[in-house]
Order: structure tokens, then C-alpha cells, then sequence
């Protein structure tokens, strides 16, 4: 009984403190004139300047999975499927699973120690003072960014990964082209690419939601905007993997 009574107020406590920033993230969003000369210079922080790793990420995965693939199919299925594999686990699973696991670690981690050196240098007070709302400037362009672009990269990814299969089965693996493109169209749906970017959609809002929370909370000078950064980072991990199969059990 003591038990529960602690933790009571607890809950209660965390569903106040979650109801309290919900209210205040849909009054940010609907404070359009203060975010809105801010979303296209986040878009290009967030999503074009990721570009780069993501395609690097993208390009050994199809490596690998070209030649993972083959060495499973040998002498069991034909190698036509590699295509089929390549094509089906990057567009579905590993482009916006590994893209988002990348970009947690540069967008998180960028956006949770940006705003929370401004926290703790007092810049988030100044702009209170200055009637500003911090999250309709600082939180609602930074996450609309990572919403609207994650799914950019993803489909750079996508694309770039399934070339980079293709070219492995075809010059390692003895695969002819119109073998591999074979495989990739008979099993290819539709869905398997807006299945991808809308996963990646709602892995870059969970990312930065984690990095504005985190930021606009720290505390304690350097130490706490270096432990606002790492938890950003790692709750952006989490969410990920969360909503991964959140996704998975809702659509498939």
C-alpha cells in the first residue's frame, strides 16, 4: 500500500509535466509567424548537410547485404532473389532503420547541445524576457525540419544502397543485370517505399523532439549540456527502435 501511494503522485506528476509541453507544443505550432522564417535553415542543417553520411551508411549496406545474400542462396535458391533481398530489406527496414540510427547521433546530439548551451548560458531566459516562446522559436522549425527531410535522406539512401547492391552482384557475384532487376521488380510493392519514408518521418520528429526536450532542460553548465546530449542521443536510439516496431505492427 505505501508502494502505491508513492508512486501515485509520481504518475501523476509525469502525466502533468507530458500534458504541460503538449499544450505548449500545439500553441508553439500554431505561432506561425515565429517559426516559419526559421524551417528552411534548419531544413538545410538537418536534412541536406546529413546527406553525406547517410549515403555513406547506404552504400556498404547494399555491399553487405549483396553479399550476405548470395552466400545464404548458394546452392539453395536462385540468385536472382538477391535482388529481391537487397531491394525489399533496404527500402523497408535498413535505409530508414540505419539512416535514423546515423542521424540520431549528428541531429540529436547537434540539436540537444545547441539549445542546451543556450539554456544554461541563460540566451533561452533572454528570449522569454524578450516574449518570445522558446519552442515556437527554438523546437517547432528544429523538429518540422527533421519531420520534413529524414525522409529525403532516406530515399537518397534507398536509392543509392540498391545501386550499390547491384553493383556488387554484379561484379562479385557473376549476377547479370537483367537477373538482379529481375528480382527487385517481381517481388517490388508500392508500399515497401512509403512504408520506408513514413517510418523515417516519424523517426526524425522523435529525434529532434528528444534533442529539443533534452536541450531546453539541461542544467548545470557544461557537465549537464554534455549529459543532455549523450541522454538525447540515446533516447533518440530508443525511439527509433520503439517506433520501428510500433510501424511494423501496425502496417504489415
Amino acid at each position: 500500500m505505501q508502494r502505491t501511494a508513492i508512486a501515485a503522485p509520481q504518475w501523476g506528476r509525469f502525466v502533468a509535466h507530458v500534458g504541460r509541453w503538449t499544450l505548449g507544443a500545439m500553441r508553439a505550432l500554431g505561432d506561425i509567424a515565429t517559426w516559419r522564417s526559421h524551417l528552411v535553415p534548419q531544413m538545410r542543417r538537418l536534412g541536406v548537410d546529413s546527406i553525406p553520411i547517410a549515403l555513406f551508411i547506404a552504400v556498404f549496406t547494399g555491399i553487405v547485404l549483396a553479399l550476405l545474400s548470395s552466400y545464404i542462396f548458394t546452392g539453395a535458391i536462385p540468385l536472382y532473389f538477391v535482388g529481391a533481398l537487397v531491394g525489399k530489406t533496404i527500402m523497408m527496414e535498413l535505409g530508414p532503420v540505419l539512416t535514423g540510427m546515423a542521424l540520431a547521433g549528428r541531429v540529436g546530439a547537434n540539436i540537444a547541445a545547441e539549445l542546451g548551451t543556450m539554456k544554461v548560458t541563460e540566451q533561452v531566459d533572454a528570449l522569454e524576457t524578450l516574449a518570445y516562446d522558446p519552442r515556437s522559436y527554438l523546437a517547432v522549425p528544429r523538429v518540422l525540419a527533421a519531420t520534413i527531410m529524414f525522409p529525403v535522406v532516406t530515399a537518397f539512401a534507398v536509392a543509392v544502397g540498391v545501386v550499390a547492391g547491384w553493383i556488387t552482384a554484379v561484379n562479385l557475384l557473376d549476377l547479370s543485370t537483367q537477373e538482379f532487376w529481375k528480382g527487385l521488380r517481381q517481388f517490388y510493392q508500392f508500399k515497401d517505399v512509403w512504408f520506408g519514408l513514413l517510418k523515417s518521418a516519424s523517426f526524425g520528429a522523435a529525434i529532434a523532439l528528444m534533442g529539443c526536450y533534452k536541450g531546453l532542460t539541461a542544467l548545470g553548465g557544461a557537465q549537464g549540456v554534455g549529459a543532455a546530449t549523450t541522454r538525447a542521443v540515446v533516447l533518440g536510439c530508443e525511439s527509433i527502435l520503439v517506433l520501428d516496431a510500433f510501424w511494423a505492427l501496425v502496417l504489415l
